[in-house]
């Protein structure tokens, strides 16, 4: 009970920590419209006089612009520093010192932060984005409930999958290289770039037998209700099995690289 009361504790510090930015928030919300309101007019574009393309429709391409655009900052879909840089700086040796694992210490400050980025750059995001274009509403509370359910498990995945990456700063001394690429493939796989709807068989399923969907495209395709009955169940249930898969790869990664870290030369 102690650990989860010090979770929350971290989060709630977090939460306000970030919530001390306003200006950045506001400014990277008028980023995120400026953007989101250019990728639906691409998309517009591309649907020409078609109404919709592999059953996805155009107001349902242009949710799917306005709702990958809202959790960008919510998923840090653009990467962080922050644990590279505590590696670097070797602040990390007062992190392990800490009374809660490396794991949950760090995932409590991302998921602080998240919650304020989801709500200053995800709610007030969509509010703004239908003033401009039509966006379909999930309806009923059993289905925002899935929805809010997806979410968790979608920003988890993100999150360990990025403390994965971070984590190769053990064993080089620069890293922004690696966070580039594996960002850049991870933008693209998840179906932020483009919906997967809209690309190629062979192409999806390349991007399945990945985690990266079950980031993005599986919580927009709820959301947007493309998941029926089964489907919404199997598509939780992967979540869930990434979800497990990518915690345990990092822990597996910490420890190999907890092993080489030197402090102070010690």
């Amino acid at each position: 009970m102690w650990i989860v009361n010090l979770f929350w504790h971290l989060v709630k510090l977090s939460f306000k920590q970030q919530l001390a930015y306003r200006m950045a928030l506001w400014a990277g919300l008028a980023t995120n419209l400026f953007f989101g309101l250019l990728r639906a007019v691409l998309l517009i574009a591309l649907y020409g006089q078609r109404s919709d393309v592999n059953g996805l429709t155009v107001l349902g391409a242009v949710t799917y612009v306005g709702v990958t655009q809202s959790m960008i900052a919510y998923l840090s879909l653009f990467g962080s520093m922050d644990l590279t840089n505590a590696i670097y700086s070797g602040a990390i040796g007062s992190d392990l010192l800490r009374p809660v694992p490396f794991f949950v210490y760090w995932m409590a400050r991302d998921f602080g932060k998240s919650l304020v980025n989801l709500i200053g750059r995800g709610v007030f995001f969509m509010l703004l984005f239908r003033l401009f274009y039509p966006v379909i509403v999930p309806h009923g509370l059993a289905n925002w409930l899935i929805l809010i359910i997806s979410l968790l498990m979608a920003w988890l995945l993100s999150f360990s999958f990025r403390y994965m990456v971070s984590l190769a700063a053990f064993w080089t001394t620069d890293v922004r290289g690696i966070l580039r690429i594996t960002g850049a493939v991870f933008q693209l796989l998840s179906g932020f770039i483009m919906p997967l709807a809209l690309l190629p068989d062979w192409f999806v399923s390349l991007a399945n037998l990945t985690p990266f969907p079950s980031i993005i495209n599986t919580s927009v395709e709820i959301y947007l209700g493309t998941f029926q009955g089964v489907q919404v169940w199997n598509a939780l249930f992967i979540q869930f099995i990434w979800m497990v898969l990518l915690v345990a790869a990092g822990e597996l990664i910490f420890r190999a690289g907890i092993r080489r870290l030197v402090i102070q030369g010690g």
